[in-house]
């Protein structure tokens, strides 16, 4: 059966606690402990944001994403460790190497997830579900670590499958089934709805999938534009995304949270300075060209912000990233203290390796 004849069979594949769980394969000790991942909490007086920890450390309510300071709080005699971000990728590179040899199609997203195409070779769930299992016992056998997927008519039920019964999780979800599984979720679980849209969403009494589903579209159109119709179709099931073989790079950037919340304009213009050189250096490694600087603030008090601007002509020139976030950063100035920076740079071009010549790389 031909894949343009059947319908689509998508697999999302998504590492259990990824960082965490590395750190536990490689340290037993830590099995069964609360593990946090990320800034140094020092004491509790630490700058910075968990990365990701255990599921025994989730258990005290600690969450990716939360300031490292109050992970402490919360229970201060987890394992605190540092990220190790080359151990992560080596061993991501393994495991994704494994998950490409069951696939047609497959695209990486992150460090630890991957959806994948199964193409003409399978044509029903029940062999789809077997070939999950498989991939599953391969990466437990190969890297010693547990992920969950998801087996679903598309990217993003797959996606929302992945998650639905984690950790070590295998959820299935048939085109006849997708109604019973989607309308009863959370409307959180529908990727891009976030903490901006869910108070709106509820303002206008849609809390579930199913309600965003039924919701009149020109109500939603109303309210978020395109992204009504959007969010619309995706609560409907609905998602025509193809996997893609190559996930394109749309952006570098990185950021620096301080020990102490700055002001000083020497201390900034360093920040920036050293901040503009690691994303040059990136840059370079990759071979892409930019046209566009993005600079990011955050306040002692969490109000954060970005600005951007985008050059003439896309270019390698590692002062016009410097120049360019010191000219972003003036309308920051002198209206409170930092407690982070970034800088980034999108818009990029890839490097013709016939067109490079020395000046790129000076």
């Amino acid at each position: 059966m031909k894949n343009s004849s059947r319908e689509r069979i998508t697999l999302h594949l998504d590492m259990d606690s990824f960082y965490s769980s590395v750190e536990v394969r490689d340290r037993p000790e830590l099995k069964g402990l609360p593990v946090v991942v990320g800034s140094d909490p020092k004491g509790g007086s630490g700058r910075g944001v968990v990365s990701t920890c255990s599921y025994e450390a989730r258990e005290f309510g600690i969450h990716s994403g939360m300031p490292i300071s109050k992970a402490y709080r919360l229970c201060p005699d987890a394992a605190y460790l540092q990220v190790n971000m080359k151990l992560y990728k080596d061993t991501s590179e393994k495991i994704m190497d494994v998950i490409r040899i069951f696939a047609d199609k497959f695209q990486q997203v992150s460090v630890d997830e991957a959806y994948i195409d199964i193409g003409d070779s399978i044509s029903d769930y029940e062999s789809a579900t077997l070939l999950a299992q498989k991939i599953k016992n391969e990466v437990k056998r190969l890297q010693g670590l547990t992920c969950s997927i998801g087996v679903a008519p598309n990217k993003v039920i797959a996606k929302i499958a992945s998650d639905f019964n984690k950790p070590d999780g295998l959820t299935v979800v048939r085109p006849e089934d997708v109604q019973d599984f989607l309308f009863p979720l959370h409307v959180s679980k529908i990727p891009g709805i976030g903490k901006k849209t869910q108070p709106i969403l509820q303002e206008m009494g849609i809390e579930s999938v199913g309600q965003l589903a039924s919701c009149d579209v020109q109500l939603l159109i109303a309210r978020f534009g395109k992204f009504g119709v959007v969010m619309h179709q995706l609560a409907n099931g609905i998602d025509m995304r193809e996997v893609k073989e190559r996930e394109e790079v749309k952006s570098i950037s990185t950021e620096d949270t301080f020990d102490e919340d700055i002001s000083d304009p020497g201390e900034i213009e360093n920040s920036l300075a050293g901040l503009s050189e690691k994303v040059y250096t990136s840059l370079i490694k990759k071979r892409f060209r930019f046209r566009t600087v993005t600079l990011k603030v955050r306040f002692e008090d969490f109000r954060t912000y970005t600005r951007a601007k985008t050059l003439h002509a896309a270019t390698t020139d590692k002062e016009a990233i410097r120049k360019t976030s010191l000219s972003l950063m003036e309308e920051f100035l002198g209206k409170g203290r930092f407690r982070l920076l970034g800088v980034g740079v999108t818009k990029l071009e890839k490097i013709d390796e016939r067109q490079t010549c020395l000046s790129d790389f000076l």
